[in-house]
């Protein structure tokens, strides 16, 4: 439930809130005292202390929002042109520029790596349009 905060479990006992533990996750537990005598234990949890416990992260509402626009209509055909786009120049760079592993060390080194490598993928990318030419509309 959204609105107070808490879960509820298959028998109808309020799941409350707890603590949110180191890693971003929301936890949410049933009293132990209820639990102890509930018909649905067996089917509910597994805890030898007799407590069910939910653990939600923090972030999962905005990725469940992303996860439910990415499948309406009017953004599949931006999710289409994204493969020819944006994930092919990642392709390329790890199939024709050795970007899978590295020989190299240190944040520093790798990042210059990286910084070199897209610059020749851009100026292929530039090459390639001049080489085109003007399109006839």
């Amino acid at each position: 439930d959204e609105h107070f905060d808490c879960y509820l479990c298959p028998s109808g006992e309020t799941l409350k809130y707890s603590t949110t533990n180191k890693e971003g996750y929301r936890e949410y537990k049933s009293p132990k005292q209820i639990c102890a005598t509930c018909s649905f234990l067996s089917r509910c949890t597994e805890s030898k202390d007799h407590q069910k416990v939910v653990t939600r992260h923090i972030w999962q509402a905005y990725v469940e929002e992303a996860d439910h626009l990415r499948h309406h209509q009017d953004v599949k055909p931006i999710y289409a042109k994204r493969k020819e786009t944006i994930e092919r120049v990642f392709a390329d760079a790890k199939e024709k520029h050795g970007m899978r592993w590295t020989t190299l060390r240190g944040l520093k080194k790798l990042s210059m790596q990286a910084m070199l490598t897209f610059a020749a993928i851009n100026l292929k990318k530039m090459a390639t349009w001049t080489w085109q030419g003007p399109k006839m509309a």
